[in-house]
């Protein structure tokens, strides 16, 4: 397998995302997939940011602890990171901030500061400058820089033109990447992922209030409101945006929200609203380190829990978690869809890995994504019962206004008609018709594949996971010869589909990133008993190198 991974570092306020999304982008015309990860503090200047690309001949969703190239634009960077070069690393520096001698061998330190200054030409532009020198180092010819500098930098072009070719002049070639034979694929993140996979469903309206790291879904939205005839609204705070959400889905209208954990305990009100009222709602919470402020900017699997047993009483729902941009996307369109066939909130349970790391998309998927299906309507006829019986359990949808009808959503316990009650007969009734609606739901996800078997079927030794961990367990699972599963509907929990996935497994090991295992407990409730369990939960996500170490250590 092809395989190159690259380091870029320095402060907030260089550019370092944008550095590290370049870098993707000039591996991805090599014919490279392409997965990044980035790591920043809760800062907007300072502190220390780094990226990390991971090119590979074959699909990747994880990094390796070792890298083939270093580029620092401080010294802080080096300090942090010279300990990831391995033998024939490349280290590409700013000179002017950097003390690079005996770092590696193949070393090029850079004027950046110094060519800044002389074209005058603001510190932001460190990235291009670098990058120059980079596609030097690695033996990109400059007309590939050139043309991705020109498709995606939409201001002051010529001047980051300028600085990046003084960079590339003043470097050394050291090795030449190769050329593979794929094509160029979209690189997008999770967040992106999910916002198209709603609106391939159909999605006309989009609330949220920004909380990292969901934030991006509502940049994405605002940017896109005009293409895809989108309402975005940013209300004054998470209780008011999911109120507004459930409004605009009672007047028929197909609504999501977005938020973390912190932003979800605003909501679980409102959310038991959803389900006494039975409307309609994709929610999407992107995992963040907690508890309350945590750590804003880094990763955590904690609120799986949370977000099953969220709002009092007993109402369906639908919890998937997506562990890459392909899950993200093809289950955020069935995750709409299933909401408003089922009436019901429905899940999109991300973290930050998923939600702002960059992957390789797959064109192919495009025309795989559910689009909007039709939900169950009124037929006109009669009285309009909004809560009226059905063999699923799913009451037909009317819109207001209706001439002649009263389209009623009750907090409160009520009969068909929506008239509040406190009759204990109805009560039961009520009750009966939504656990009904939860069993109509399961028995349709049978018919998706809510479980994903990865790596050696025929091995013994399981490796179980839900979520971002999909890209570490899945290549580590390929390189010990591990079976591994992927839960991806966490809820209605899918007993059967699992037991059958781990059919033969004599050793299963839970690989989570939080402190107690969730999956696992969760797991247990129905029979399936985990021998092991890895996790991680310092806000940072596994390497390969983590897990493959931890496998060996516990002889896996």
């Amino acid at each position: 397998m092809e395989d190159f991974s690259i380091l870029i570092g320095g402060i907030a306020g260089d550019g370092i995302n944008e550095a590290g999304l370049t870098a993707a982008r000039l591996m991805n015309r090599l014919g490279y997939r392409i997965f990044m990860y980035y790591d920043y503090p809760s800062l907007i200047k300072g502190g220390h940011n780094f990226s990390m690309v991971r090119a590979s001949s074959e699909r990747i969703g994880v990094c390796r602890d070792e890298i083939d190239l270093l580029i620092a634009l401080n010294q802080d960077t080096v300090d942090r990171h010279s300990g990831r070069l391995k033998e024939g690393s490349i280290f590409i520096f700013d000179a002017d901030n950097v003390m690079g001698e005996g770092i590696a061998e193949k070393s090029c330190g850079i004027s950046v500061t110094g060519i800044l200054k002389e074209e005058g030409a603001p510190s932001v532009m460190k990235n291009s400058c670098i990058l120059g020198a980079f596609c030097h180092a690695v033996g990109i010819e400059w007309t590939v820089l050139e043309e991705v500098l020109k498709k995606h930098i939409p201001k002051k072009l010529e001047l980051n033109l300028k600085v990046a070719r003084r960079g590339y002049d003043q470097a050394s070639e050291f090795c030449r990447i190769a050329w593979l034979d794929n094509s160029p694929e979209p690189i997008i993140t999770g967040n992106q992922a999910i916002s198209l996979g709603l609106i391939r469903a159909g999605l006309e309206a989009y609330v949220a209030y920004p909380m990292t790291p969901s934030s991006a879904i509502l940049d994405f939205m605002a940017n896109s409101a005009e293409e895809f005839g989108l309402k975005v609204v940013h209300p004054e705070s998470e209780i008011a945006v999911i109120l507004m959400a459930e409004g605009f889905a009672y007047a028929g209208v197909r609504a999501a929200v977005g938020t973390s954990g912190g932003g979800f305990c605003l909501m679980t009100e409102a959310l038991s609203l959803a389900g006494m009222a039975e409307i309609p709602l994709a929610i999407v919470v992107a995992q963040r380190t907690g508890p309350s402020t945590g750590l804003p900017t880094y990763t955590a699997q904690g609120d799986l829990h949370f977000v099953i047993n969220a709002g009092q009483g007993e109402f369906p729902r639908l919890v998937i978690a997506p562990g890459d941009a392909e899950d993200a996307y093809l289950w955020s369109a069935a995750a709409l869809n299933l909401a408003w066939k089922y009436q019901i909130p429905a899940f999109i349970l991300s973290d930050k890995i998923v939600s702002e790391s960059q992957y390789s998309l797959d064109l192919g998927l495009t025309g795989k994504a559910e689009t909007a299906r039709p939900a169950q309507l009124w037929n006109e006829q009669g009285d309009y019962h909004r809560y009226r019986h059905s063999d699923t359990g799913v009451s037909p949808l009317a819109y207001p206004p209706q001439r002649g009808q009263v389209i009623k959503a009750d907090s409160y316990a009520h009969d068909a008609t929506g008239i509040t009650t406190e009759d204990p007969q109805i009560t039961r009734e009520m009750s009966d018709k939504r656990v009904l609606k939860a069993q109509s739901l399961a028995r349709e996800l049978e018919g998706y594949e809510t479980v994903k078997l990865l790596g050696d079927e025929r091995s013994r030794t399981c490796l179980l996971f839900w979520g971002s961990n999909k890209g570490v367990c899945k290549e580590a699972a390929d390189s010990l010869g591990l079976r591994a599963v992927q839960v991806l509907v966490l809820w209605p929990f899918p007993e059967n589909r699992l037991k059958d996935a781990l059919r033969g497994v004599e050793r299963l090991i839970a690989v989570e990133c939080n402190a107690t295992g969730q999956l696992a407990t969760l797991c247990r409730q129905y029979g399936i008993d985990v021998d092991d369990r890895i996790l991680k939960y310092d806000g940072r996500p596994f390497s390969l190198n983590d897990l493959e170490i931890e496998l060996e250590r516990r002889e896996a």
